[in-house]
């Protein structure tokens, strides 16, 4: 049996991470098997490089290594690709088509982003591990393959399960043996090794010196957080090798290529309560413009009405409803709003937002001009009544705005405009 070191050295897998050192000692000590392996770890940390020793190391290496990523795969043609299909089986099948597992007969199939496979073709998948059987589409004769798969995926396994979207028959089949890769950040000795390595690459490639870090540059790329891993680590060298005309990389030449340095700082993040509280009053925000919308319309409707006809009485006759939401002084909306405005911070709303209840009390107050001339001795009883309920509640409560409010059932800020409107 090959040593890690070697086995690293041979595949060109650079860094003495212990979380590294593990993954490719477990792919070493399962390649004579033929245990399904899952590769699991975030996008970019080279989970690739682990089917390939597994496949190297295994009595199956003579045979093919076919790697095959299902998240690139349209859903409607990854059971033909994976499993071949018969002619005339859908339109375009103009001839019988082997699959990836016919193919790779004898030999080892590496599925990338596995957890991306449709449910349909999770079934299928499923029948190869258990009996090594699979039907081309269109067919209905079971065919052989004797298959090794490996499997990857940067899916949280368990939340797919949990959302339906993954089978947990077939993770299990999958997983009899995990690797799991850490991420670059949590390989602070290996990132500049790395960086390095890619380096003096690109200065190969591309015929020119080597471009090298100072201390601080160096600090600022061990300390950045990298949540492109190692894919991010090389695409970031070889844009500074082929751009910077000084070879001698500063800190701050670094820092103009690292998107979000700031990002790796603590960040303040509000609870999810205080979300979900603003998003519901939103939502009641736009219920309220929409009503004011509407009550304006309705206000037109019944003024060009008054004016075509010239008889109050018939208008109010036929048209009891919208009479009776112009003498409504304030709705359940209006209320909640100035609620809303007046307990939440500048921060939660922009003044154009807390512009809104003013707006609101200016076509409240069309509508009680309106009423006025409509009925006049109607609304001047209901302003003595309410004028007399609101003197009652404050005197109940020695002029505790916030206890009478409650007590009319109103908010304060809407009490507070009453008293001023009425000069209590």
């Amino acid at each position: 049996m090959e040593s890690v070191q070697a086995v690293k050295q041979r595949f060109g897998i650079i860094g003495n991470d212990p979380g590294l050192n593990r993954a490719v000692e477990k792919a070493i000590q399962v390649a004579p098997t033929d245990i399904s392996v899952l590769v699991t770890g975030e996008s970019g940390v080279g989970k690739e490089s682990i089917p390939k020793i597994i496949h190297s190391l295994s009595h199956r290496k003579h045979g093919k290594y076919i790697a095959v990523n299902c998240g690139a795969i349209p859903e409607g043609t990854i059971d033909s690709e994976l499993f071949g299909h018969e002619k005339g089986a859908f339109t375009g099948a103009t001839a019988t088509r082997s699959g990836y597992f016919e193919v790779a007969d004898g030999g080892t199939i590496f599925l990338d982003e596995v957890g991306e496979l449709p449910l349909p073709t999770q079934v299928r998948l499923l029948r190869v591990l258990e009996n090594g059987e699979f039907l081309k589409v269109g067919s209905s004769k079971a065919q052989k393959t004797d298959v090794r798969i490996v499997a990857a995926t940067n899916v949280n396994m368990a939340d797919a399960i949990e959302k339906g979207k993954f089978r947990e028959d077939l993770y299990y089949r999958l997983s009899t043996v995990e690797i799991s890769l850490p991420p670059l950040r949590d390989r602070h000795e290996d990132i500049h090794l790395l960086f390095r390595k890619f380096a003096a690459d690109f200065a190969q490639k591309y015929k020119m010196p080597t471009i090298r870090l100072d201390q601080a540059a160096h600090d600022l790329l061990v300390q950045y957080r990298w949540g492109g891993n190692i894919r991010q680590l090389r695409n970031i060298a070889e844009q500074i090798s082929v751009l910077e005309q000084d070879r001698n990389i500063t800190r701050d030449t670094l820092k103009s290529y690292l998107p979000d340095v700031g990002s790796n700082l603590p960040a303040v993040i509000r609870p999810k309560k205080q979300q979900s509280d603003f998003s519901n009053e939103r939502e009641i925000l736009y219920k309220v413009l929409f009503d004011m919308q509407r009550d304006i319309t309705d206000l037109k409707k019944l003024t060009m009405e008054l004016m075509n006809t010239g008889n109050v009485a018939q208008v109010k006759e036929e048209h009891p409803s919208l009479i009776d939401k112009i003498y409504s002084q304030e709705t359940d909306h209006e209320s909640r709003l100035a609620s809303i405005v007046e307990e939440e911070t500048p921060e939660t709303h922009n003044v154009e937002v807390l512009s809104y209840p003013d707006a609101s009390q200016d076509v409240a107050e069309d509508k009680y001009h309106f009423a006025e001339e409509i009925e006049e001795e109607e609304s001047l009883s209901l302003h003595d009544k309410e004028l007399e309920l609101i003197k009652k509640s404050l005197e109940k409560y020695g002029g505790k705005r916030k206890d009478a409010a409650k007590e009319l059932g109103i908010s304060e800020r809407t009490l507070y405009r009453k008293i001023k409107q009425y000069n209590l």
